[in-house]
């Protein structure tokens, strides 16, 4: 018994290790930069920044995407060209993720500075485009950690949506911060309310395996209050009103 007890300690202790040293893993973002190329015949660049790992394509991320597509049709509307290019903060393999979870516990330091330099130097080869970064959920810490790195450019803009509560938060004005007005409960931190969404995720995660839905567990755990959509008033009518006051 004892030599399992040693076992287990000796493997928690090289997991921690591993976790706390290993290698980091980076995704390339080769889309990032094709899009790059494209950035001349836009008036505006947009940084897309999915949630959960931040690894999900444009086309799949289908909590944030239409948000993305309302505002491409409002700069349509205005007679302008955007241009999305999405950014991938985490590669999608173990250790990228071991290397993505690093830099989540980190508050993003480590993806918010790359994030930045990227986005400074689009600024100085195009300055005359508005840049704009949007993120979801964690992207949304990921984008606030960004702009708190870049020196005060009025040519960038962020909006961040659903910004976990436990995310201290960098004022400016030309930031547009979203929490459907109170009601998102990850962003208000009610932890009474996250917590029986955590006690229920597995259950829920487990049921739909057996019904076939093959639920995702980062969908499974969903907090209260958390979705956005364009149509509503909490959402596309702010961002409209933020891009109107600070672009048009």
């Amino acid at each position: 018994m004892k030599k399992i007890k040693h076992l287990i300690l000796i493997l928690i202790l090289l997991g921690s290790l591993f976790f706390l040293f290993g290698p980091e893993v980076l995704p390339g973002n080769l889309q990032f930069q094709e899009a790059l190329n494209l950035a001349s015949d836009s008036d505006v660049v947009i940084i897309f920044n999915s949630g959960g790992w931040g690894n999900t394509p444009l086309e799949k991320a289908e909590d944030f995407t239409p948000i993305i597509e309302g505002i491409e049709r409002t700069f349509k509307d205005w007679g302008y060209n955007a241009l999305v290019i999405p950014y991938i903060r985490t590669k999608d393999d173990f250790f990228g993720k071991i290397t993505g979870a690093r830099d989540f516990l980190n508050s993003f330091k480590s993806s918010s500075e790359i994030l930045a330099e990227k986005i400074e130097f689009l600024a100085e080869q195009f300055p005359d485009k508005k840049i704009i970064m949007a993120g979801l959920s964690s992207g949304a810490a990921l984008v606030d950690e960004t702009i708190e790195e870049i020196s005060e450019n009025s040519q960038i803009y962020a909006i961040e949506v659903g910004t976990p509560f436990w995310t201290e938060t960098f004022e400016s004005e030309n930031i547009l911060q979203l929490n459907n007005d109170g009601k998102d409960s990850l962003s208000a931190g009610e932890i009474r309310t996250l917590l029986f969404t955590l006690i229920k995720a597995p259950f829920k995660w487990i049921s739909s395996k057996v019904s076939g839905q093959n639920l995702p567990f980062s969908q499974a755990f969903h907090a209260p209050g958390h979705d956005y959509f364009w149509d509503s008033p909490e959402v596309g009518s702010q961002i409209v009103s933020f891009l109107e006051n600070k672009l048009r």
